[in-house]
């Protein structure tokens, strides 16, 4: 019998109801801030310029990740590098614990001394921001 309702009321439900999307969790600019400095940390660039920016404070763990140019006057096909950032948890203070430039990344347990060692450097300048 219960079975039999749940199949009336989803009958009952209109199409577009049932596919409409769930709210999503509000994007954090505290995470996508914090990623734009690990990408001019890492590329040693005093500004940059953002297309798409994403984050993601509800996963485990939170992140972001962003379209990027390093252009004075970006046209819209000139963000076609990526990064991005993985994060301790999804509220300042921010510990960097991962990230990926294109399709490298760079953690600290990296097999690769030369990752291992850029991830270092750049998580020690987030943690000086503090």
């Amino acid at each position: 019998m219960k079975h039999a309702l749940l199949a009336a009321a989803l009958l009952a439900a209109s199409p577009a109801a049932l596919l409409a999307p769930s709210p999503a969790a509000a994007q954090s600019p505290q995470l996508e801030q914090a990623c734009i400095s690990v990408a001019k940390n890492f590329l040693l660039v005093p500004s940059l310029k953002t297309g798409i920016v994403q984050s993601f404070p509800e996963l485990d763990p939170p992140g972001a990740r962003l379209t990027y140019s390093t252009r004075e006057d970006p046209k819209p096909t000139d963000f076609s590098s990526e990064i991005e950032c993985e994060f301790d948890k999804g509220q300042q203070p921010f510990r960097l614990q991962r990230f990926c430039i294109s399709d490298t990344c760079y953690g600290p347990n990296e097999q690769d001394q030369d990752r291992r060692r850029r991830y270092l450097e750049v998580r020690a300048l987030m943690d000086r921001q503090k």
